[in-house]
């Protein structure tokens, strides 16, 4: 019975955060008007909009284009020669810059998924990607098709990497497409073999049709997105091979070049670019700037997603 009224006073709890930031974003009232309507203190206003924030009750979203970033996208786009570039509002240096760009990923993948004609759109993964997955609205997307550009194993024997496509379904209805596949094999041969199966072929198949595909960008330290269940030693390995950064898995050095190492070698996801299929990078903060330079140098991505102050440094002579 406790748990039934601690339920009830959670739920009242999140009406009213939701109830005093809709009225705050999308009312534009002010906070002592909001207090009056909702019969609360100002101080309690401010408390329940902050909740709803924190808490993802209510997404809030910038249609205005601000001037600067709207210079830095077309700068980026002719420093690099990449055809689309999304810069978001920074958030000053205390705030999560993968809160800033992760609304902006999920509007361009909307107006992907909002196509009449089908689409197959391939996904990585990442922190990036599932905060990308967690703003996407709900909408009818059952005509198109969403591919995972990574092994469904990780190394240690652990499913996952598919929780960003896998979300993005459930809330767009977009059929999901898996890659069978773990993301690194122990020998060199089994590539081969993996790779001419035919449910694995078909969808490897899929991934180069894609349409377009959205991945993040990973950075070669301890521990890594996808490749945190190698050893010490192969991570050092990777560094002194000149690593800098990581997409799907494959390892990169400074001028966007794939290594050719043994850990590469073994890796079965897909390798970008995916034939005439322009990959849209997502990443933002300090550590991402050298593997995001690298990557837009070797032509490994044709787009961008990032904030403000990553944008600023990759456009630093």
């Amino acid at each position: 019975m406790a748990a039934g009224h601690g339920d009830e006073g959670e739920r009242a709890r999140d009406d009213d955060a939701a109830r005093a930031a809709w009225l705050y974003y999308r009312g534009g009232m002010r906070q002592d008007r909001i207090a009056q309507e909702m019969g609360i203190s100002r101080q309690r206003v401010q408390r329940l909009v902050a909740r709803a924030v924190q808490e993802g009750l209510i997404r809030v979203r910038i249609e205005h284009p601000i001037a600067a970033c709207e210079e830095m996208q077309l700068a980026l786009c002719e420093r690099y020669g990449i055809g689309i570039a999304r810069v978001a509002p920074g958030l000053g240096g205390a705030g999560d810059p993968i809160r800033a760009i992760a609304p902006i990923a999920a509007q361009l993948l909307e107006r992907m998924l909002a196509e009449e004609t089908p689409q197959v759109i391939g996904l990585g993964c990442g922190r990036s990607m599932r905060a990308m997955a967690d703003e996407v609205m709900s909408m009818d997307g059952a005509r198109h098709r969403l591919v995972s550009l990574i092994g469904n194993v990780a190394p240690d024997g652990s499913a996952g990497f598919h929780e960003a496509l896998m979300r993005v379904s459930e809330r767009t209805g977009a059929a999901p497409h898996l890659l069978p596949v773990p993301l690194l094999v122990r020998e060199e041969a089994e590539v081969t073999q993996y790779q001419a199966m035919p449910h694995v072929r078909q969808a490897r198949t899929l991934a180069k049709a894609a349409n377009a595909a959205i991945v993040g960008v990973g950075v070669v330290v301890t521990p890594p997105p996808l490749i945190g269940s190698l050893s010490p030693e192969e991570l050092e390995g990777l560094r002194a091979a000149g690593g800098v950064g990581e997409l799907c898995g494959h390892v990169f050095d400074a001028e966007g070049r794939y290594l050719d190492h043994p850990i590469n070698n073994r890796m079965l996801s897909m390798r970008l670019p995916l034939g005439q299929t322009g990959a849209i990078g997502l990443a933002a903060g300090p550590e991402k700037v050298a593997p995001l330079r690298a990557a837009l140098r070797g032509g490994l991505l044709q787009g961008l997603i990032t904030d403000e102050e990553t944008a600023a440094a990759l456009l630093k002579d």
